[in-house]
């Protein structure tokens, strides 16, 4: 398969034509949420047909620790967890949560991470699909034959803590968290509540509209402009625990910029007190 990778977004009447095809797609579903998981009841209420279920915090996952709350997988654990699922070096994967994204793009991310190119997120997520009148499947799901992705990780950019420190200071580091947390007015998952000093704030949710599609390209390079998003400097993104902000690194990328992605974000930051905090609306 070319290795050069599609647009990052695939809108419900390509992927229905690639299903009613029986092109070799693999479409992965990402339905999760922060709390209660993978949404397996949701699933077997309805699903894309052929569609596989991922487990975020098992399959897209390392387990908690230094790393923050949702350190990437090791590359054995997910490239297995991969193949289990029947993703293939061959075949385009698509992605989809339930309407917005924001776990999808995690999936999308870790794809891309590891020299998979042909992977694209669902616009609008399973809503879109239903609303779309695309046929749904029920239960389950059939069980699949295993796939052959293989790989190492290296394909997209990423920064541990000190490099983010850096990159808030010389380039742009955006938090992808709500405005709240941004400011450390509130902090309800995280021991801490602030931000890492020097980044600026584009909650996610901003990218996409209230019934979870993306913003077009104009849009969204508008909006991380007027964040300070410079075209000349380097950009990276965190999160709470890595998984939104895979979201706002996909957001850059339909904006035309790479981006890096800090992993461990907020909650990697935050286990080392020796850290600077810095709290309000302005980046400090």
């Amino acid at each position: 398969m070319d290795p050069t990778p599609l647009h990052p977004l695939i809108d419900v009447d390509e992927l229905a034509g690639l299903v009613a095809r029986e092109d070799p797609v693999v479409v992965l579903d990402v339905r999760w949420a922060l709390g209660s998981g993978v949404q397996r009841e949701a699933f077997a209420a309805g699903h894309v047909p052929g569609s596989r279920l991922v487990d975020l915090d098992a399959d897209l996952s390392g387990a908690p620790g230094e790393g923050g709350r949702h350190p990437l997988p090791a590359t054995p654990d997910f490239l297995a967890a991969m193949r289990r699922l029947g993703v293939r070096r061959d075949a385009r994967v698509v992605v989809l949560d339930a309407a917005d994204g924001t776990s999808a793009a995690r999936a999308w991310w870790l794809l891309r991470h590891h020299g998979h190119g042909a992977v694209q997120v669902l616009d609008g997520g399973f809503a879109a699909w239903a609303a779309g009148g695309a046929p749904i499947e029920t239960g389950a799901g059939d069980p699949v034959a295993p796939g052959d992705l293989d790989g190492e990780p290296g394909s997209m950019p990423v920064v541990d803590a000190d490099a983010a420190a850096v990159l808030a200071r010389e380039g742009t580091l955006v938090d992808a968290r709500a405005a709240v947390r941004y400011r450390g007015e509130s902090e309800p998952v995280d021991p801490v509540a602030g931000h890492v000093p020097g980044a600026v704030d584009v909650p996610t949710t901003d990218h996409v509209g209230p019934e979870g599609r993306w913003d077009d390209a104009a849009t969204l390079a508008r909006r991380f402009e007027d964040a300070g998003v410079d075209p000349a400097r380097p950009v990276g993104a965190y999160c709470g625990s890595g998984v939104t902000a895979c979201h706002t690194v996909l957001a850059l990328e339909v904006a035309g910029r790479s981006a890096a992605l800090y992993p461990g974000s907020w909650s990697a930051w935050v286990r080392d007190p020796s850290r600077p905090v810095a709290t309000g609306p302005e980046p400090g």
